[in-house]
């Protein structure tokens, strides 16, 4: 069976791969940004506004773990794809042994990190009063689920290495049905603990999953079987090189996040902390579904760059930037058409849509872009060159977007910090595209 992926990876047309990899993989991706969306939309419909803006505002911090699985996930998924095309059993049979090994150590360390951090985490971003009590309680169950949610999430990427991604997605799948099921069950059989009851169906979903996941390993996959469980300094070496730079975006996400809250409660007030809230939860579950996507282009690229398939690389990336777009330009079409609506779902009053229409529609404007650019840091993670993954990432998030951040709002006001995500895409956007096509006119002629 993995000898057939292997060969369909090699042979099938670009545009048949992205179909039959990339729409499991949307979807699994899908069900995974159903997590945070469903908790915030519940939040809001079910406890309140201030709730739905406790879980907003308490999120970024949660992306140590996102950062921690991601990196694991990524750089475990990169070395398995180019041990694939090669046929380097060796290396195959160490890689979740290695994975589960970092998962423990850095599980254990979040965990700790986040409970204490929780009330500091929240004053820096401005929250005070009942939404940063809110916050503080949901992050502490959170935080309690740690090893489960970086295990599922990393070990999946795994998965979607070895290019299985609808079993990914149903992997995936369960566990957001079971979020969304226990979800509203929770909250009101909580009653002044509902906010613990939003916090709880996540991580009981969460550890449904890991069972799952592990059970797959242990007992149904083909060829990737869990080995000791040790360090493999070589591969640790590999893994952290390409998934460091995947990290860096869910680790600076955060740090965008928290400056965007900061900024909207200082220009804005509690109102404008709200309305950012609700946008950004949905335009993180909108970034989810490209990430999917460039999933499905990771075992692509690696496996066809493993075998010294260039042109099927360059290819394969063209392609796969092109469904990006369109992808991307489904949501942005949504978000500019209906962002009434969209609030609405989020418990948002009809006082603060009012206001917020605007402000939302602007912090949109340019995510059209993000599908092409998600491509580029995939396809550098993807040959194993995490460098210029980091520096796109690096370079939207630090170099550009804080500065921006900072300064737009004391030229502008509230309406520079809802402007400032939409010019750092537009500029980064350039970057990644050039880089790619640099990297890609230098590869040698195929094998």
């Amino acid at each position: 069976m993995q000898d057939d992926m292997k060969t369909q990876l090699l042979t099938k047309p670009p545009k048949q791969l992205l179909i039959q990899l990339s729409i499991p993989a949307v979807m699994g991706m899908f069900v995974i940004g159903l997590y945070p969306l469903m908790d915030g939309i519940f939040a809001g419909q079910i406890i309140g506004q201030v709730a739905m803006a406790a879980c907003g505002v308490a999120m970024p911090l949660t992306y140590i773990n996102s950062g921690i699985a991601t990196l694991l996930g990524m750089g475990s998924a990169s070395v398995l794809a180019r041990a694939l095309g090669k046929g380097d059993q060796g290396v195959v049979n160490k890689v979740m042994g290695n994975l589960i090994f970092w998962v423990l150590v850095c599980s254990a360390i979040t965990t700790v990190g986040g409970l204490l951090l929780a009330p500091y985490f929240l004053d820096l971003v401005g929250a005070s009063g009942e939404i940063k009590a809110l916050g503080i309680r949901y992050l502490h169950i959170i935080f309690l689920g740690s090893v489960f949610v970086n295990f599922t999430q990393s070990a999946n990427m795994v998965i979607r290495g070895e290019g299985l991604m609808k079993k990914a997605m149903l992997i995936m799948g369960l566990g957001a049905a079971m979020n969304i099921a226990l979800d509203p069950i929770l909250m009101m059989a909580l009653g002044d603990y509902a906010i613990e009851g939003a916090a709880l169906a996540t991580v009981l979903s969460q550890i449904t999953q890991a069972l799952v996941t592990y059970r797959y390993f242990r007992k149904q996959s083909q060829q990737v079987k869990i080995g000791p469980i040790r360090i493999e300094k070589e591969l640790s070496g590999q893994v952290f090189a390409v998934g460091v730079s995947a990290m860096m975006m869910q680790l600076l996400f955060m740090i965008q996040q928290t400056l965007l809250y900061k900024m909207a409660f200082q220009y804005g007030g509690e109102m404008h902390g709200t309305l950012m809230a609700a946008a950004i939860r949905m335009y993180g579950f909108s970034f989810i579904p490209l990430w999917g996507m460039s999933q499905g282009l990771q075992p692509v690229v690696g496996t066809n760059f493993g075998a010294k398939r260039y042109d099927r690389v360059a290819a394969s990336v063209r392609v796969f930037s092109w469904g990006g777009l369109l992808l991307a330009g489904f949501f942005w079409i949504l978000a500019l058409a209906l962002p009434g609506q969209i609030l609405q779902l989020f418990g948002v009053e009809a006082s603060l849509i009012a206001q917020g229409v605007g402000y939302f529609r602007l912090f949109y404007m340019a995510f059209v872009l993000y599908g092409v650019m998600v491509m580029a840091v995939t396809f550098f993670q993807a040959i194993g060159d995490g460098k210029k993954a980091s520096l796109i990432v690096l370079g939207r998030q630090l170099v550009v977007f804080v500065p921006l951040a900072l300064l737009l709002p004391q030229w502008l006001g509230i309406a520079g910090v809802w402007l400032a995500q939409p010019l750092v895409d537009t500029v980064i956007i350039l970057l990644g595209v050039w880089l790619m096509i640099k990297e890609i006119r230098k590869f040698p002629a195929s094998a």
